[in-house]
């Protein structure tokens, strides 16, 4: 039996953070963990000036907070997995081949509308691109049913500008299966509720192909995710058209779900972290083979805005830069920015874990103590979601690589 699709859309939508006008009284900054390093005077002060009442106000909203199950949304993974199952018995028992092999070179595109597009393009605004692109990647993003690219966005934004508090949609601290799905089959945090509404979604919202698909999403995604991979394979190959909805959409889909959820739950727990041992996100290759190279986790969330996602640009374990490098070639995809050797081996230097391979010791204590304050945005309290983000230093700006500027 298929899944109920549209059923699903509005069931996943329901966990998404609801965009309202912020309101001041709930507006709070996170409070940083104790190991973390002392900040600067001037961030002290900052932290200082905070008003105690909006944090109390928060807190005690907080502490109220009990897990409330989504029955619906749990009903509807347990059918979606179940006819994922039925899916590789029918790939076993009649030796389907073709449809799987097709299903998972659709799921691959669909994952670049997901990696290069919704993350890296709208989320991170670590590169632009020309309106053919953007149309491609948006339509590859629906393929992949991971909800609209501004829900999709807004909740990537308040997991970076949050990470790991209350905040967090998908908080790693809360456990495995929360991080990897759960947090899909329960209602909100109140703190991810109030303060993703303090996140700044105006250039999402000034963008007329993603607030197309916004409006139009009920009636696109169950076409592109399910009904038109099913029909590539029932024309090419002569099979019921059933068993290619089966094997080509559905396994496909749910195939690429937890590769996704990988990034939110696999990423955040096994792994190095060379650039910062302060934070969960880690480094983990077998995350970025699956993911179009979204494994690299650590570097990603020190330089949300780099467009690689990474410190090195091997397309062997990152597909997804391997895409955005192609566009790039003729004009479609410009102003890709990315961070300079200095500011990674400063970093590294003063925050990783010594597992970066040009870690040394001695050299990088003395190059430390010439930094003084620059680049010191490892505040967990300034944490930025990517490119713009009004806690951007201005030092991140002026030392980024922009490659392939626009004329």
């Amino acid at each position: 039996m298929a899944p109920n699709l549209i059923g699903n859309t509005f069931l996943l939508a329901e966990t998404a953070i609801e965009q309202e006008p912020p309101k001041r009284s709930q507006i709070v900054t996170p409070v940083p963990p104790p190991q973390r390093p002392p900040a600067t005077t001037a961030q002290k002060l900052t932290k200082k000036s905070l008003e105690v009442d909006e944090s109390t106000a928060v807190t005690k909203k907080s502490n109220e907070y009990k897990v409330q199950i989504v029955w619906r949304n749990v009903t509807a993974f347990i059918i979606l997995h179940l006819a994922a199952f039925y899916s590789i018995y029918l790939i076993v028992s009649r030796f389907i081949i073709l449809e799987y092999i097709l299903g998972h070179l659709m799921g691959i595109f669909a994952g670049f509308g997901v990696t290069a597009g919704a993350h890296r393009l709208w989320a991170h605004k670590s590169y632009k691109a020309k309106l053919p692109l953007r149309i491609i990647l948006m339509i590859f993003q629906t393929m992949a049913f991971q909800n609209c690219i501004h829900e999709w966005v807004r909740d990537h934004r308040a997991h970076h500008k949050f990470c790991d508090t209350d905040a967090d949609p998908h908080n790693s601290r809360r456990g495995f299966f929360f991080s990897h799905m759960g947090w899909l089959m329960c209602k909100k945090h109140p703190d991810v509720k109030a303060k993703g509404q303090t996140i700044d979604m105006s250039d999402i919202e000034a963008d007329p192909v993603v607030m197309f698909q916004k409006d139009y999403y009920m009636f696109l995604m169950p076409v592109f995710c399910f009904f038109l991979p099913a029909l590539v394979p029932y024309y090419l190959f002569d099979r019921p058209y059933w068993h290619a909805f089966f094997i080509s959409s559905v396994l496909r889909y749910v195939i690429s779900l937890h590769f996704t959820w990988l990034v939110n739950s696999a990423a955040h727990i096994w792994g190095m972290k060379p650039f910062d041992k302060f934070i969960t996100p880690t480094e983990n290759k077998m995350v970025a083979i699956l993911a179009n190279g979204e494994g690299w986790h650590n570097y990603h969330h020190v330089f949300p805005w780099d467009y690689k996602a990474a410190e090195l640009g091997s397309y062997m374990y990152n597909f997804s830069t391997a895409m955005i490098d192609f566009f790039a070639l003729f004009g479609w995809a410009y102003d890709l920015k990315t961070v300079s050797r200095d500011m990674i081996q400063k970093r590294v230097a003063r925050t990783g874990d010594g597992t970066h391979q040009e870690f040394n010791a001695k050299r990088d204590k003395d190059l430390v103590m010439e930094l003084n304050v620059k680049h010191n945005h490892e505040d967990l309290e300034n944490l930025v979601w990517g490119w713009d983000d009004k806690d951007m230093p201005n030092e991140d700006k002026v030392d980024a690589c922009i490659l392939k500027k626009e004329e």
